[in-house]
């Protein structure tokens, strides 16, 4: 069972069901849109950390890249559509398989 850290979005009730449906059994969400997010660690356990661009804090998305270098977790940057969203996940998938 894979599970996805998701950072961004207010509401990701449709989307959430899509990713269920891409394998992911967890889901960990965080809206990413208050200051103090920034000092918010991320979870070790995480297969895939994916940043809805649209709809988060500029700081955080900073903070959050750097602690998925430092933790060697794969990151994706999408808007919050399903389309752009598939499109990144698949793109991950593809490059954590080479």
């Amino acid at each position: 069972m894979k599970s996805l850290l998701v950072i961004g979005g207010d509401r990701i009730g449709n989307i959430l069901k899509n990713l269920e449906g891409e394998g992911f059994g967890e889901v960990i969400h965080l809206n990413g849109r208050k200051k103090k997010m920034v000092r918010t660690d991320i979870p070790r356990k995480v297969d895939l950390i994916l940043v809805l661009t649209d709809f988060i804090n500029h700081n955080l998305t900073g903070a959050i890249k750097r602690k998925a270098q430092e933790y060697g977790i794969p990151i994706c940057f999408s808007k919050r559509s399903w389309c752009f969203i598939h499109e990144e996940i698949k793109r991950s998938q593809m490059n954590v398989n080479k």
